[in-house]
């Protein structure tokens, strides 16, 4: 683990009120924060989900943007129905969901379709980037850092199956305090997808019963 080091301050350029619905008739009443001065110029979103009782932390959810998932509801991995679930638990519970630019692990969209290509062919989506010359996980959560500092957010709890998040995040002096697993959203498509993440960077994902 890195060194704590608080990462460069940035400020808050726009907050507005949005009204959420997802494709289930879920809504949520949300104010999205947009952000000056974080260290990699990319057009990340804060989304302020509920009211954080008197003497809580925040939950917190870092979520990397996944068109395929996100938006056309791709089943070859748990993206969307991560996404649906963060907002609901975030909402009950009050907290932020930080929605990073940072499409295929870090990769950008074409490599990732480009990487899709190659699981077709057997590889798992490690292997895949691996295969491309691309690094296997890209993400640096420095801009995450920066943002919870921000919005006064230095001590959260963090929804992720992901424990690289909490290591990254910890180098930056944010003080997770727990991390909660979501939930399992397996399907025929993404069993794969979803062991390779629990062999290869152990996440917790509770895949008993299941095969590929």
């Amino acid at each position: 683990m890195r060194e704590a080091s608080a990462p460069p301050e940035a400020t808050v350029r726009t907050r507005v009120r949005v009204p959420l619905r997802f494709g289930d008739g879920f809504g949520a009443a949300a104010e999205l924060i947009t952000f000056d001065g974080l260290v990699d110029g990319r057009e990340h979103l804060a989304v302020r989900l509920g009211a954080v009782p008197d003497g809580e932390v925040p939950l917190v959810r870092l979520h990397s943007e996944c068109l395929t998932g996100d938006v056309f509801g791709s089943a070859r991995c748990d993206c969307g129905p991560q996404l649906r679930e963060a907002v609901e638990r975030i909402a009950e519970r009050g907290g932020y969901l930080l929605y990073l630019r940072q499409e295929g692990r870090g990769i950008g969209l074409y490599n990732k379709l480009d990487a899709y290509a190659l699981q077709d062919q057997g590889l798992d989506t490690y292997e895949a980037n691996a295969a491309l010359g691309l690094p296997e996980d890209a993400r640096d959560y420095t801009a995450a850092a920066q943002m919870l500092a921000t919005l006064g957010a230095c001590h959260i709890e963090l929804l992720s199956n992901n424990p690289d998040k909490v290591r990254q995040l910890a180098g930056f002096g944010v003080d997770v305090q727990r991390r909660i697993s979501t939930g399992v959203h397996a399907t025929a498509h993404n069993l794969k997808y979803l062991f390779a993440k629990v062999d290869h960077t152990h996440h917790s994902i509770d895949l008993a019963g299941l095969s590929v």
